[in-house]
């Protein structure tokens, strides 16, 4: 035969995403396939919408996953949002504030945008003054940068935006179920998660949540468009000049309801593995859960630092799942990259944009978030460091981890 039996290798995943999948989650993803009508396929729905709505800590009533990457999430979302013409809101601190950017131009919203330093968040404050002196329809967001490491302060900007009557959608694909996201609590309209970091599930599915303020400008849209209402009748809900079909919250709403109006072929095996994931996220607990991040983070940095390496980024804003190296002077990143992955089986991430060939950016999410694979990583880097020169404290990571564990069993 040309083509060999599929036999990918084991890796130890410590980038930003993905990561490891839980072994239960590819289990489940073994399990017989199901009609997508199947009244026990459709229990499964109705069961993963529920475990959505713990995990965004929220009780809307719409939470359901869009099939796709976590960028159709974000997409179905803007595309179901955005009329030609919206004003939208977009601060930008890292490489996928530009992603918003992006997706909300396609579909014709007049952008605006601040930016402040990479390695840095926005004071809340600045954020309001731009919203104020804008006045859009939509202010989008990303909690969690990962490109940076930096982990943006919502609740007081989500607060502005509910007392002014604007939209406030989060990109909160890197921090869902790692730390804190409070949708009803921060006044977020709409979120969008991922499932390849934090959850531990393959890439293929983006749960998303939003409430009955975003739920009554598509109902009050599609009634325009079926020629029951008249344009201008709700000045947020204008007719649709660029139509998506796949993306439409709408028609995804129909699906996901008890009519189960067809729209596509639901991802069998990607749903079964959803829901195994957030069954394990809440079986451990979300605060237990974000503890365990909080602790490997603790451990992973301190050993860095022990290393002699320095952090990059603002410290008072870091996103707890995701640190940044800046790389050492003289120090070929790649090629350290190279070697952990060709000699550990060890990968680790470099960066975009401005940052490219400047940091080297380290995930402890989900399921790679775990004392074996922190330790791994943090021997691995000093030997290969020591292999290219660099002059490090040779010795002292692993220990300075093991000395953050041991605290931790004896609290």
């Amino acid at each position: 035969m040309k083509y060999r039996d599929l036999n990918a290798s084991t890796r130890t995943i410590m980038t930003p995403g993905p990561v490891e999948a839980e072994p239960r989650v590819l289990r489940a993803m073994a399990t017989p396939i199901l009609g997508q009508f199947d009244p026990e396929f459709t229990h499964m729905m109705n069961e993963t919408m529920e475990m959505i709505r713990e995990l965004f800590q929220t009780k809307n009533h719409w939470a359901f996953p869009v099939d796709g990457t976590s960028r159709a999430g974000i997409e179905a979302v803007l595309a179901s949002m955005i009329e030609p013409g919206d004003r939208v809101l977009i601060p930008i601190y890292g490489r996928f504030g530009h992603l918003l950017t992006e997706i909300a131009e396609r579909y014709g919203a007049e952008i605006y945008n601040i930016e402040t330093e990479w390695g840095t968040v926005f004071d809340p404050e600045e954020v309001i003054r731009e919203i104020d002196r804008v006045q859009p329809k939509i202010v989008a967001m990303v909690h969690g940068e990962t490109s940076t490491g930096r982990m943006q302060p919502l609740q007081e900007i989500g607060g502005a935006c509910r007392e002014r009557d604007v939209f406030f959608v989060v990109d909160a694909v890197a921090s869902i179920g790692g730390v804190d996201v409070k949708v009803d609590e921060w006044h977020i309209d709409a979120a969008i998660g991922g499932t390849q970091k934090c959850l531990s599930v393959p890439s293929g599915m983006a749960p998303i949540t939003f409430n009955s303020r975003v739920e009554a400008l598509l109902l009050e849209r599609k009634k325009i468009e079926q020629g029951l209402a008249e344009p201008g009748s709700n000045k947020k809900a204008q007719p649709r000049v660029i139509r998506t079909n796949y993306f439409d919250l709408s028609q995804l709403m129909d699906y996901w309801s008890p009519a189960r109006l067809n729209h596509h072929t639901e991802a069998t095996s990607m749903l079964y593995a959803l829901r195994e994931g957030l069954r394990i996220v809440l079986e451990e607990g979300l605060e237990h859960r974000f503890a365990r991040h909080s602790l490997h983070e603790q451990a992973l940095v301190q050993g860095i630092e022990a290393m002699g390496l320095e952090l990059y980024g603002d410290p008072s804003c870091k996103l707890p799942v995701v640190t940044c190296i800046t790389i050492p002077e003289g120090i070929d990143g790649e090629s350290v990259r190279a070697m952990l992955l060709n000699d550990f089986d060890i990968e680790i991430a470099s960066s975009f944009g401005p940052l490219k060939g400047k940091i080297w950016r380290i995930g402890t999410m989900g399921y790679s978030c775990r004392k074996k694979n922190v330790l791994h990583v943090l021997g691995a880097l000093e030997a290969v460091l020591l292999r290219h020169k660099a002059k490090i404290a040779a010795g002292r990571a692993v220990q300075a981890a093991l000395d953050v564990y041991e605290a931790n069993e004896h609290r």
